[in-house]
């Protein structure tokens, strides 16, 4: 991976629905040559899926929290995960709790309900989130960053 790669990973993150053409004269390269390189990081996994960020109020949920979980039944902990659409997110984590997850919910007791869900599990806590003051932080922070792009070759 070179630094027009990291230039084209760069642009990708932060708008990824950027046509090829565009995207070509961001780096300074051709659409056929851009379109090429996206596509050769696509096959070799540096691109793993391009997605839609929703935003959760927009529809209604209200509620985001972190439990730390702890448990002894890991299986069946990770069948409820799966299967509950209120887990976005689910870490293994080392420490004294096993997982760390992503809740969201329409509203607090819809959280707090969510953990009764949980209890025959093991032990947790709740944390419910105040504000994002740092929402989302892109992997190839700027172009700029030659520390950065050096470590990534």
């Amino acid at each position: 991976m070179d630094h027009v790669d990291k230039q084209i990973l760069f642009y990708l993150q932060n708008q990824a629905r950027i046509s090829m053409t565009e995207l070509g004269k961001c780096v300074g390269l051709s659409q056929p040559a851009v379109t090429e390189r996206v596509k050769r990081m696509e096959e070799k996994g540096i691109i793993e899926e391009y997605r839609t960020v929703v935003s959760p109020e927009k529809i209604g949920k209200q509620a985001t929290g972190f439990i730390l979980f702890r448990t002894r039944d890991c299986y069946a902990f990770l069948d409820f995960c799966r299967s509950s659409p209120e887990v976005i997110e689910c870490y293994r984590t080392s420490g004294e709790d096993n997982y760390l997850l992503k809740v969201i919910t329409d509203s607090t007791r819809s959280l707090e309900d969510f953990g009764k869900q949980c209890d025959k599990y093991g032990t947790y806590t709740i944390l419910i989130v105040m504000s994002e003051p740092i929402d989302h932080k892109p992997l190839i922070a700027s172009l700029e960053s030659p520390n950065l792009l050096a470590k990534q070759e």
